[in-house]
């Protein structure tokens, strides 16, 4: 059987990937790299470059194009089969990236290389690469003794396995709810909400509407729906989600994975010589220590707990003006935030869904990028696709294809929830030429309905243009070392700051002009409606802001704090940060840790931070557009050269000192976020 993942491809053959293919790929392909990198290593005494490095590097980007299309149909083409096969692969990956990690021979090659009078030859990011190996080899355990080398191998196999579960089980509850209901049932819920709730009825072969647990369907309930019960219910679904409460009560239940997960993570952490996970976590970070994550996330819940404090109490009025409720609960936020909005500022999210279909935003967010990084976006109409709603783009500096990627925007079964960047293929230079970029754009907006285009709501507009933030860091990028190529190399807490710096032009008159238009007319969105939406756009800002800083400070005290006896339980310390900086209390079935996949199936353990730390950075970078034009081309220049297209090849604190002229101030972050306290 030929098994096109052993084949070189350009762009995935997606089409003739069978689960069959996969686990016998991957698995010769690691023996091969085995093999290889032992030969390489004994043909020399005198390592350099081109003679180990390189050839490693293109050994492990032949693995990579084998396993990213697998790992990318199992997040957006879910099947048992392929999920057997995938999860089958996850300890044969871990155990090559601990065989690579502690092999001691190939450390002390790496360390040759560094110490011999050649380094200093080397371009920037080739020394920026070694450095960076020489860390992981440390984080690999490759001083440790044999037997706890073994000891990692295990635990970094199991967590491997665990994160893996962790997702399955999220995917598996999400999928597994969803109620028939009718017109009536969904009263207060806008049109296009209801048609896909008539629409995925059809689909499934049932009369009336069906709504589930997907966020196109889940958010316009809890926003709009009158039926208070029903929101309770839908609420409770969510909410309870591979848990022990709730309707599948028991069921895909993550309780006991997160507590071995974290058992695990510190095990490992002590194991390497850290005295918890966060410090590990800190060790390939921006941030220095846990004292100054600490300090920052307490710094902006000062600042915004107040503003937060006086937005809830607002609302809590408001709803018991507008009904008989003796108490607010966490299903009626949402519902009464909508109506508070809608009284103070006579605007709503569905207000602006028809002046944003997804055809005309693209094109609109193609613009946006033209103007200020010089390149064209041109749609590729014939390639091999996983699904008919996918679309694949070129970027193009002049006539060049320098990139391209996928766009897969719409929610369906078996896809996991949410939004994300992934690399399909990074850029590098091959003994043929130039390998060019390619990227994986992932987002679940409702799909289109009958006739009608997809719509996209104010906020899917700014999810889109993040996603496509982080597809630009990949693709424009000039490095030309896999190491440290696009996002690789990027401190995790400074890789949201070009994504969320290009949410920006989202808020921006001169760029909703062209990227808005009404789906019948093309009128572009009225000024009238612009003023709203801009005067509406720090609406409980304050509130907003301490949801995040609830979920940073769990996340990092969770994995700082483990094992010391400062909390009983994950729940008792949610419950503690919650009291802290909270101003929502959920009820006590409220499970949301057991699909907090970020921290738990994710990358984000120790790092949910992140979001917070590089918005201070995007937040500031951007104040110099505001200063100098938002589409003024030398500062577009400037962003790209001097972020964008350095990839992980210099310190991040550097790069953004290299395009601000000084260090970043939180002062641009308040003032964006409405925050005046």
């Amino acid at each position: 059987m030929s098994n096109p993942l052993l084949e070189p491809h350009t762009l995935p053959p997606f089409s003739r990937i069978e689960p069959a293919h996969v686990e016998p790929a991957i698995g010769q392909l690691i023996e091969r790299n085995k093999q290889r990198i032992e030969e390489l290593l004994a043909s020399t005494d005198t390592y350099s470059w081109d003679n180990l490095l390189q050839p490693i590097e293109e050994l492990d980007d032949e693995l990579s194009s084998a396993w990213s299309p697998v790992s990318h149909l199992n997040s957006v083409c879910n099947s048992d089969a392929l999920r057997e096969a995938y999860n089958a692969c996850l300890p044969l990956l871990s155990e090559y990236g601990t065989w690579t990690g502690q092999h001691s021979g190939l450390y002390a090659a790496y360390q040759q290389i560094a110490d011999s009078d050649g380094f200093d030859k080397l371009d920037t990011a080739q020394r920026k690469s070694v450095e960076h190996a020489l860390r992981d080899f440390r984080l690999a355990g490759v001083a440790l003794p044999k037997a706890k080398k073994k000891q990692y191998g295990e635990l970094r196999q199991r967590l491997s396995k665990l994160g893996s579960t962790f997702g399955e089980n999220v995917l598996d509850a999400t999928n597994a709810w969803s109620k028939q209901v009718s017109r009536e049932d969904l009263a207060g819920l806008p049109e296009t909400a209801l048609a896909s709730a008539q629409q995925a009825a059809k689909q499934a072969g049932l009369e009336g509407y069906l709504i589930n647990l997907e966020f196109p369907s889940l958010s316009p309930v809890l926003n709009y729906c009158d039926n208070r019960e029903l929101r309770e219910e839908v609420y409770t679904a969510n909410c309870t989600r591979a848990s022990e409460q709730g309707p599948h009560a028991g069921q895909w239940d993550n309780s006991s994975l997160i507590v071995e997960i974290l058992e695990l993570r510190t095990e490992l952490a002590k194991l390497l010589g850290f005295d918890n996970y966060a410090e590990l976590s800190l060790a390939t970070k921006m941030a220095d220590s846990a004292d100054t994550v600490m300090e920052f996330l307490q710094q902006l819940a000062a600042q915004s707990l107040p503003q937060a404090e006086a937005e809830f109490r607002e609302l809590v009025a408001f709803a018991s003006a507008q009904s008989e409720l003796t108490t607010l609960e966490a299903w009626d936020v949402s519902y009464y935030s909508e109506k508070l909005r809608q009284s103070r500022y006579q605007v709503s999210q569905e207000d602006i869904r028809p002046y944003l279909p997804a055809d005309k935003v693209l094109l609109g967010l193609f613009e946006v990028v033209r103007r200020l990084y010089g390149v064209d976006i041109r749609e590729v109409e014939a390639f091999d696709n996983y699904h008919p709603s996918v679309k694949l783009f070129e970027l193009l500096r002049g006539e060049d294809v320098i990139a391209h990627f996928y766009l897969d925007l719409y929610a369906r079964a078996n896809k996991r929830g949410g939004a994300w960047m992934d690399n399909c293929r990074v850029r590098r230079l091959t003994n043929e030429g130039l390998q060019i970029p390619v990227a994986y754009l992932v987002c679940n907006f409702t799909p289109p309905v009958e006739d009608k285009p997809a719509l996209l709501t104010h906020t899917e507009l700014t999810t889109l243009f993040h996603e496509f933030g982080h597809g630009l860091h990949h693709m424009l990028t000039r490095q030309t070392v896999a190491a440290v190529s696009g996002i690789n190399g990027v401190a995790w807490d400074a890789v949201e700051l070009p994504s969320q710096f290009l949410e920006n032009w989202c808020w921006e008159r001169e760029a909703l002009a062209f990227i808005s238009g009404h789906w019948e007319t093309g009128e572009p969105l009225p000024e009238e409606l612009l003023d709203k939406l801009l005067a509406a756009r720090n609406f409980q800002s304050g509130m907003m802001m301490v949801r995040q800083l609830e979920f940073s400070l769990f996340d990092f005290r969770l994995h700082r704090e483990w094992g010391s006896g400062s909390f009983d339980s994950v729940q008792s310390l949610l419950d503690e940060v919650r009291q802290l900086v909270g101003v929502i209390t959920p009820p006590a079935f409220n499970r949301f840790q057991n699909a907090f996949s970020h921290i738990f199936a994710g990358g984000y353990a120790a790092g949910y931070y992140s979001y917070k730390w590089a918005e201070v950075l995007s937040a500031d970078a951007f104040s110099r557009f505001e200063e100098e034009g938002i589409f003024n081309e030398a500062t577009g220049t400037d962003f790209r050269t001097q972020v964008l297209e350095v990839g992980g090849s210099r310190e991040p604190m550097e790069v953004f000192v290299a395009f601000r002229g000084r260090e970043p101030s939180i002062n641009a972050l308040l003032r964006h976020s409405g925050i005046t306290g």
